[in-house]
């Protein structure tokens, strides 16, 4: 019987056109002793490749969420060990001593309107002390920048600010400033002015030399330099400022309360303390470090809108 060569053009089902050659008897159809692959056999292993990777994203949310919640899982057991006094018996401590979560809670709802009015007392003091003193270390960064070798040892010496304790720096802006919000804000003033210009300098200092030749290449003007590269590129370490200081300008109000004033959550707590009314003192506590919590998130916010190049760093 005669056999011959045949080459069979077949229509995938998807519209890809496949060719099959072989050997078939006379009157055989080749077409129908071939398994011949087609486009809907490509399409279940693309289908196969995207259920993984969709399994693969779930997993990964999944895990991210995970991250998300354990925080707040940690702050839930370490609240309720409190509230079963475990800590009391660790460290042989008294109720008056140490009172529950649930009694720091009674007491914040009973001195609410006292708490909120001291509250936005420390809060102003805090937010102009830490926008007078981020705004002098920035400028005297900037103004550094422009004379690096000069300016390194200046900012260096600025730096010695941060050495000074605060309990010695209260009285002493007590003294000059008197009993007034002003005492506090310069004392907060002080603390963050160090801190931003520390880390300003370095983020307009630490440019990659291709770029200063780049910028130097096209005839650009220190200022041109300074507004066009160096100041984007130190956004980050301006925000890496901004963050310590909101972190330390609620402790240096705190503090600056202790001394002679007659209101904010620091005299509060001074006051209550010496009364030995824990619960109230503690609420003082919780109001200041929520009130540090929140205020210090919003920067992180503005951080995430206006640096959206630097979001590994905003992230973490």
């Amino acid at each position: 019987m005669m056999h011959e060569r045949v080459m069979v053009s077949r229509k995938g089902e998807e519209g890809a056109t496949v060719a099959v050659s072989g050997t078939a008897s006379m009157g055989e159809s080749i077409v129908d002793s071939v398994r011949v692959p087609t486009a809907s056999g490509l399409d279940i292993h693309g289908q196969q490749g995207q259920a993984g990777q969709r399994r693969l994203g779930s997993s990964v949310r999944k895990r991210s969420i995970g991250l998300r919640l354990l925080p707040w899982l940690a702050g839930a057991l370490f609240l309720t060990l409190w509230q079963l006094r475990l800590f009391h018996q660790l460290f042989s401590l008294e109720s008056y001593q140490l009172p529950v979560p649930t009694a720091i809670a009674a007491s914040i709802r009973e001195n609410a309107e006292m708490l909120f009015r001291y509250a936005m007392y420390s809060g102003t003091e805090m937010l102009g002390g830490f926008l007078l003193g981020s705004l002098l270390g920035a400028l005297a960064a900037a103004g550094a920048s422009f004379f690096p070798t000069s300016g390194r040892a200046a900012v260096a010496v600025m730096s010695a600010l941060n050495a000074v304790p605060i309990v010695a720096l209260a009285p002493i802006m007590n003294n000059w400033f008197g009993d007034g919000i002003w005492s506090r804000i310069a004392v907060v003033a002080v603390i963050t002015m160090a801190a931003m210009a520390v880390s300003l300098f370095k983020g307009l200092t630490s440019i990659q030399p291709q770029y200063s030749d780049l910028m130097g290449g096209l005839a650009a003007s220190r200022m041109q330099v300074f507004v066009k590269l160096r100041w984007p590129h130190a956004l980050p370490s301006l925000f890496a400022g901004l963050k310590i200081n909101m972190s330390t300008s609620i402790i240096g109000a705190i503090v600056g309360e202790f001394f002679i004033a007659s209101q904010g959550l620091g005299y509060l707590l001074s006051d209550q303390i010496r009364l030995a009314n824990m619960p109230l003192a503690w609420s003082c506590i919780v109001i200041a470090a929520v009130l540090g919590i929140v205020l210090y998130e919003a920067v992180v916010l503005a951080e995430k809108r206006l640096t959206p190049w630097n979001r590994a760093h905003t992230d973490s």
